[in-house]
């Protein structure tokens, strides 16, 4: 019995990529083994925890119940591409000064949620930056700094993009 693939053509993080995949390959396999994109982590490997959260064109989803078929002709980003320039985004960077991670795990799958979140209300409130992050599980920091780190990085956008115009 041989094994078949598919050919999937999708950007990630801004770069074209063509690959030979399984009909049955997950998307985070395929970030993880196939690209070498390690930042997108495993959790709960059943689409509830939000560990491997990245954005389909534009859109969470879990990539641990996605398969990289799926993906083909869309735009993922994972949290490697959310630096840019050896920069970090504001999100990364509110994240770290207000403690808004402890162990570090959730926290790729919650930047990218945290990014989907405002790039659909750059000036939401802390009730909406925890509904937003509520669907994307956290067992260290209870929230709260997670929430403060989203509303800071919110300004500091808002800011800069205000600063450009």
């Amino acid at each position: 019995m041989t094994s078949q693939t598919c050919t999937i053509r999708l950007t990630v993080n801004g770069g074209p990529r063509v690959a030979e995949v399984e009909p049955r390959r997950l998307l985070v396999d395929f970030l993880r083994e196939d690209l070498g994109l390690t930042g997108t982590n495993i959790g709960c490997e059943q689409g509830v925890c939000g560990t491997c959260t990245v954005l389909l064109n534009g859109a969470s989803i879990r990539s641990c119940i996605t398969l990289a078929v799926q993906a083909d002709g869309a735009e993922v980003s994972t949290v490697e591409g959310l630096a840019e320039g050896g920069e970090l985004h504001p999100l990364q960077d509110e994240f770290s000064a207000k403690q808004g991670l402890q162990c570090g795990y959730c926290t790729p799958g919650m930047l990218m949620r945290a990014r989907e979140i405002l790039a659909q209300n750059p000036d939401p409130t802390p009730e909406q930056v925890r509904a937003g992050i509520a669907s994307n599980l956290c067992r260290c920091t209870g929230y709260q700094f997670i929430t403060e780190a989203v509303l800071d990085a919110a300004a500091r956008m808002r800011r800069a993009k205000e600063t450009a115009s």
